[in-house]
């Protein structure tokens, strides 16, 4: 079997530094490890602040959060994403909002972006799908005219750019993942980075648990105490172990996922002139961290027959996110403005093909022999 997904593990290089952290006796988050991860992503970011967290669901949720949603605020986000982006505002009282996303990109659509804002609207939230860059010059124009917040999801996308900028620094908040099927994890974790100095003092207290408990550890108080809402949002030293070593060869991972990414686009591009499948779409000036492949079949039909052949043959190759409006939690807590036709199709055609570091050339072969053989056949 060929599976769609296979998580780097590196013992050699994670058992020392389980080793350090044996040592030091220091396993809860934000320890010696965890400083050296945030040093890494902060240089990624241009030197933005970063904090770890147990997940990038949780990651948004401090974002919602810390932006101070009240009941019947709204935030637009696309339909196309997974729940995480519209849990997140759902659990700080606001209310999700469910734009379009443009057919070349499946990022979101300004325009339906635009006819979905409200008197209530209080942010945006932009996934860059596929580690793809939003249109950010018309989503940032578009939050200014209205006073919004943007917030970037960024749970594909940590090694790539648009137009020389890494994607993570377009927003006032972005947040990363760290999930097993990211291009960079530790099974779960995630990140938040803060673009705003003026915000890192919240970040801190909503992290710990609503005290002022970072302030006490740099000797900025006397004692912490409550001072506000928070949770537990520390992401501990034992995952960070695994992490470490990823990020220290983050270019290598992502060239090598690039690679892979681009011999699919190669010697698939001209089957799917062929057959009319839609593969995806790179904007000039952006640069994608090889996270996902896809095609698009032209209905339900052809998809289910495609992933039953590919399975047959050995190949997991999954679908991916359903429309958030129209399941049964996106329209008790939600508002739709428009159907989002785009998000709905693309739901029912998409298939994504086996990407990961260690995916060798032999078996991405059999993927691209399997996937012409069916459709050619």
């Amino acid at each position: 079997m060929i599976p769609f997904n296979r998580p780097i593990c590196w013992p050699d290089q994670t058992q020392p530094l389980l080793d350090e952290m044996h040592r030091s006796r220091h396993m809860s988050g934000d320890g010696p490890l965890g400083q050296r991860a945030t040093a890494l992503l902060s240089s990624v970011h241009n030197g933005a602040t970063v904090a770890l967290t147990p997940s990038c669901t949780q990651a948004l949720e401090i974002a919602a959060l810390a932006i101070d949603l009240q009941p019947g605020d709204e935030v637009v986000m696309p339909d196309f994403t997974f729940t995480s982006t519209a849990t997140a505002v759902v659990m700080a009282g606001g209310t999700p909002v469910f734009a379009d996303v443009s057919p070349d990109t499946l990022n979101l659509d300004p325009d339906s972006v635009a006819n979905a804002i409200g008197p209530r609207t209080r942010a945006i939230i932009a996934v860059n799908y596929a580690g793809v860059a939003c249109d950010f010059v018309a989503l940032g124009d578009i939050a200014q005219k209205h006073g919004l917040v943007l917030i970037e999801d960024n749970a594909h996308g940590l090694g790539g750019t648009d137009h020389g900028q890494p994607l993570g620094t377009m927003s006032r908040f972005s947040c990363l993942s760290f999930h097993e099927t990211k291009n960079i994890s530790c099974g779960e974790g995630g990140a938040i980075v803060i673009a705003d100095p003026a915000d890192v003092e919240a970040v801190e207290i909503l992290r710990e648990k609503g005290t002022n408990r970072a302030a006490f550890f740099r000797g900025s108080v006397a004692k912490y105490n409550w001072v506000g809402r928070g949770s537990s949002y520390l992401l501990a030293e034992p995952l960070v172990a695994y992490l470490l070593p990823q990020l220290e060869r983050l270019d290598e991972i992502t060239a090598r996922r690039r690679a892979i990414w681009e011999r699919y686009a190669i010697e698939l591009a001209g089957w799917a002139a062929q057959y009319g499948v839609g593969l995806p779409t790179v904007p000039d000036g952006c640069e994608q961290p090889g996270h996902l492949f896809y095609v698009l079949l032209s209905d339900l039909e052809r998809r289910e027959e495609l992933r039953t052949h590919l399975g047959a043959n050995g190949i997991l190759a999954p679908f991916h996110y359903q429309s958030l409006s129209a399941a049964p939690a996106g329209q008790r807590y939600g508002r739709t403005p428009a159907v989002p036709t785009v998000s709905r199709s693309v739901a029912d055609r998409m298939l994504r093909l086996p990407l990961f570091y260690d995916l060798t050339d032999a078996q991405q072969g059999e993927v691209i022999d399997s996937v012409i053989a069916y459709v050619g056949s």
